[in-house]
């Protein structure tokens, strides 16, 4: 498993507000595996993490701007939840923009809690399967989603989860994605 993203750069998306665990498992998981991970922001130096977004858990440094970021120096983008981080990143149009490029791309996009709101502000939930925290299964029906209840769902080239409770499964599941990172559009799996 060590070698298995050797070469790959995977963008992981935050803000202020993003839920420590959702960033930095993950991320762990995708170091081991031997990706190599920059933290892009809405603003550079550090952000704020949150530990079931109320208590202060640290920060995380900024390695660039999502305003700098091209989706070609990439090979799969990661985003996190928390309730205040997607929440940030869906009224940041560079923020939007680079998610929306980067589904449109076809290359992996895994997002895990509030993650998807992102996608939805991109548009680029309809039609497609995923799962969410429950606070946002609404906004993802109401923007064309099937929306299942799974510690993971893989729709074509999105991978979803739905709490830091999956982040075990959601891990391997994105580290295999990531790797194989030809998945099918249109292609369900759970």
């Amino acid at each position: 498993m060590a070698e298995t993203l050797r070469g790959k750069r995977v963008a992981i998306l935050a803000a202020d507000g993003v839920e420590r665990v959702e960033l930095e498992k993950p991320r762990e998981a995708l170091e081991q595996a031997g990706a190599q991970t920059e933290v892009l922001s809405i603003h550079d130096g550090e952000i704020q993490a949150r530990e079931n977004d109320l208590d202060a858990a640290g920060t995380f440094t900024v390695d660039g701007l999502v305003a700098d970021a091209s989706v070609a120096h990439y090979d799969a983008l990661l985003l996190p939840g928390g309730t205040v981080n997607p929440d940030q990143l869906r009224v940041d149009p560079d923020a939007v923009s680079f998610v929306r490029e980067f589904v449109e791309s076809g290359k992996p996009v895994a997002a895990i809690c509030h993650g998807p709101w992102t996608l939805i502000e991109a548009g680029v939930v309809e039609g497609r399967t995923l799962t969410s925290f429950p606070s946002i299964r609404t906004d993802l029906r109401n923007a064309g989603a099937d929306v299942v209840d799974q510690d993971v769902v893989v729709d074509g080239n999105l991978i979803t989860s739905r709490s830091p409770d999956d982040l075990p499964e959601f891990c391997d599941t994105i580290v295999a994605k990531f790797a194989s990172s030809n998945s099918t559009q249109g292609e369900v799996t759970s």
